[in-house]
């Protein structure tokens, strides 16, 4: 009976490795390679997934670059504002000076200190500083321009006076000071 117990089991197990290789061949032909249309299918949808991704890429480009354009002529056309909001009070004291019929020269001397310290408010708030160089110092040409040389007992191409103030805005010079040099004699 062992041996009939064995034959059965024997059997049983080829039965279940018979099983076994039809249903590995069913999962094999179910995952099959996909036919050529079907992988045209698929290549026309990555295509198209590709060219969508693109054209949003090239459209958000586009929108960052107008709107940066807009920025710089909004920065352009408003660059002077803050100026422009801090000199309005100067210009309201200059007015008022020039409608003062008093005669009185303390108070209009008062009216034109009054302005100038407003000015010179609004030059603070707006980073705008003067180049007054001292008699003695040293030409520099990126912020002085010699209008005249004097013969002079300072070293040759020394300040010996200031006709005009310079001005920086933020370290740019706006109008460099106007400046009479020394020179030598001869």
């Amino acid at each position: 009976m062992s041996e009939m117990t064995e034959h059965n089991e024997q059997h049983q197990h080829e039965a279940e490795e018979a099983a076994a290789v039809e249903t590995a061949k069913t999962v094999e032909t179910e995952q099959a390679e996909p036919t050529y249309e079907e992988l045209q299918a698929r290549v026309a949808e990555l295509e198209g997934q590709l060219k969508d991704s693109e054209l949003r890429g090239l459209a958000n480009e586009q929108n960052l670059r107008r709107r940066h354009q807009q920025e710089i002529a909004d920065t352009h056309k408003f660059a002077g504002q803050k100026f422009a909001a801090e000199m309005l009070p100067v210009k309201d004291y200059l007015e008022m000076a020039l409608l003062d019929q008093s005669g009185n020269f303390d108070a209009l001397k008062m009216g034109v200190q009054m302005t100038l310290n407003e000015l010179q408010k609004a030059f603070d708030a707006t980073h705008i500083k003067e180049i007054n160089p001292q008699p003695g110092d040293k030409l520099d040409p990126h912020q002085h321009q010699a209008m005249q040389a004097v013969v002079s007992e300072q070293e040759p191409n020394t300040i010996v006076s200031v006709m005009k103030k310079g001005y920086t805005l933020s370290d740019r010079v706006l109008r460099p000071a106007m400046v009479v040099v020394a020179k030598k004699e001869g």
